[in-house]
């Protein structure tokens, strides 16, 4: 599987590219500015591409936007974003329409090899992954009238490992609950936040997506 990565810490630029070739990833280029990373997609077409939301020249939103640009010419390439912050708000505007392919963790995340390989892999098969402390804040920051209040503490923890891409085995094993427990928990947390349970398109992640997209 291919991978570039755009960080603009050149220690932690070469720490992701030499953990990432230990995890079996091919990385074909790596780059420490937003400016040329279109390029070097159209190039090497990645499967996936790790970017830093914060890039020189002022460290706001640069990595963010060349994220767009990329899922603008490249859909299906899956997009990974890395962030020392929680940024919803900037989220929303990279990705949250077009959730297929994309993920959001904190850079704290990237010392986990096997998360990161995993989360990699699966936004390049076109899944979501949310990171845990991303959800938490969502969860969190649910107020009045936002269907989010409306979830049990199980529904929140349920949601929360969903939108890490957990199956529902692997939630029951988390939780310690049965498989039929969870798939209950599924069922109400789509019908109070109002998702079709036929819905394609990462409906698993389409409750916190949902969420994003108001925030």
């Amino acid at each position: 599987m291919r991978v570039i990565v755009a960080e603009d810490s050149a220690i932690l630029r070469q720490g992701l590219v030499r953990l990432l070739a230990d995890e079996g990833f091919e990385v074909p280029a790596h780059c420490g500015e937003p400016g040329p990373l279109l390029g070097l997609v159209d190039r090497y077409r990645p499967d996936a591409v790790l970017v830093d939301i914060r890039m020189p020249p002022t460290h706001t939103d640069e990595g963010l936007r060349a994220a767009t640009a990329i899922r603008a010419r490249h859909p299906h390439t899956g997009i990974l974003l890395l962030s020392q912050y929680v940024e919803t708000t900037a989220t929303v505007r990279a990705l949250a329409d077009d959730g297929r392919g994309f993920g959001y963790l904190l850079k704290e995340r990237v010392a986990d090899a096997d998360e990161l390989a995993r989360s990699l892999k699966q936004v390049a098969a076109g899944e979501t992954v949310v990171d845990p402390d991303v959800v938490a804040h969502l969860m969190g920051g649910a107020r009045g009238a936002s269907a989010l209040a409306e979830l049990t503490a199980r529904e929140r923890d349920v949601l929360a490992l969903m939108a890490q891409g957990r199956s529902n085995h692997a939630i029951a094993q988390a939780l310690v609950i049965g498989a039929k427990t969870v798939e209950s928990h599924v069922r109400s947390i789509f019908t109070k936040l109002g998702i079709d349970a036929d819905a394609q398109d990462n409906r698993r992640v389409l409750a916190v997506l949902t969420y994003l997209r108001e925030a």
